[in-house]
């Protein structure tokens, strides 16, 4: 979907589409004020009003044929990929099996698949910014020869209309409109919106006052987060709300490492939790050689954005694991000696990334509160996302 990795596959019974809108209207629901006769939805604790352009309101139909067309794999072009194997519920809409993507027939991606939690707020989309609107997002993908491998929107389009099962789900969505390459993108954005995660502890801490919501350790990795540690300066945190996330290009020197200074030996997860270090040169003998990747350079052709990437947000972290552009780094633990080093040195880094000196408490202490920010809804958003057959 943006970037992607592949897990197994997962067979679950068919649920009846009465079953799936039912499910959908209780998502809805959910997200809105009570008493709201338009049933806007609104944001959980901790995050401003959701986005929500004019011309694609959210709707229970929409919503319903949204997360299916999300979960079904006959929308990539051997019928074998979905967007859901790259952006998994029950890994925080990611893949925390893979560092970068895999795509049809388990071709290679340059990228680590980001979590699509809160994907509303963020104004430009993919890790160099290169799209601007959830409606548009979803062709990337679909038409990638790595990703879904689609050749074309028609190609597409065709084959949904060729599934009989979806045309009264189109037509009840978009009464007059039915399937097209703009009501296909709509539905799914319009599910993707659904996916809004606050109501984190640390938002009970800080945005309703619940003095006992974080411990003191944690209380003191968010004063080293906005103080010391100087995290706050690109994952930013306003008064009534937080993205934890400016929505801008850093060069970390993450990927300017991946273009000059590859290391000489990779950690290889064997089984989960259990990894070796394996020579580089080993791994080239069979693996397909990295593509180049200089970031939203690509985009903007301007050399001050080499090897630069978007300002991830830090909304579930804990969960939503590897890290970094590439999922080159495992564990917030290393995230946070990563930072404290002060990146990697090249001549394009952001002047924001520089070392620190954080003693082994105050990492401790920071790395505790990054796993406070995991919302209180990620289970149900779990269930919800699972009341639809996965592929078909």
């Amino acid at each position: 979907m943006m970037d992607a990795a592949r897990p197994g596959p997962v067979r679950r019974a068919k649920v009846p589409a009465a079953a799936a809108l039912c499910a959908a209207l209780s998502l809805l629901a959910a997200a809105c004020t009570p008493g709201d006769p338009a049933g806007e939805p609104s944001a959980p604790l901790g995050l401003p009003p959701i986005p929500i352009p004019a011309d694609n309101p959210i709707t229970p139909a929409k919503v319903a044929l949204g997360k299916r067309l999300f979960f079904d794999r006959r929308l990539s072009f051997n019928g074998t990929m979905s967007c859901a194997m790259c952006h998994v519920p029950e890994q925080g809409f990611t893949s925390n099996e893979l560092a970068t993507a895999l795509g049809v027939e388990g071709r290679s991606l340059r990228r680590n698949a980001p979590t699509i939690y809160n994907v509303a707020y963020h104004p430009t989309l993919f890790h160099d910014g290169r799209e601007t609107a959830l409606e548009h997002q979803i062709w990337g993908p679909l038409l990638a020869a790595n990703e879904m491998a689609n050749p074309s929107m028609g190609f597409v389009i065709e084959r949904v209309r060729s599934l009989e099962d979806y045309a009264q789900q189109f037509e009840a969505a978009f009464p007059g409109r039915g399937l097209t390459g703009d009501t296909l993108g709509q539905a799914i954005a319009a599910y993707e919106r659904t996916l809004v995660s606050g109501a984190s502890r640390f938002d009970r801490w800080r945005y309703r006052g619940e003095r006992d919501a974080l411990s003191g350790e944690e209380q003191a990795g968010f004063a080293l987060f906005s103080g010391k540690a100087g995290c706050a300066a690109c994952h930013t945190i306003g008064e009534r709300h937080a993205l934890f996330s400016d929505f801008r290009y850093h060069n970390t020197g993450i990927g300017w490492r991946q273009s000059f200074g590859r290391p000489a030996s990779v950690i290889v997860e064997l089984i989960p939790g259990v990894r070796a270090e394996v020579d580089r040169r080993a791994l080239d003998t069979f693996s397909e050689p990295p593509a180049n990747d200089v970031g939203r350079f690509e985009i903007t052709l301007d050399p001050a954005d080499r090897w630069a990437y978007k300002t991830p947000s830090l909304r579930n972290v804990a969960v939503t694991g590897p890290y970094m552009h590439d999922g080159s780094i495992g564990t917030l633990e290393d995230v946070v000696d990563f930072y404290d080093r002060g990146g990697i040195d090249n001549e394009s880094k952001s002047p924001l990334v520089k070392p620190i000196g954080l003693s082994v408490e105050e990492k401790r202490a920071l790395a505790a509160f990054l796993r406070s920010l995991t919302g209180d809804d990620i289970e149900g958003h779990q269930r919800d996302a699972r009341s639809v057959p996965v592929g078909q």
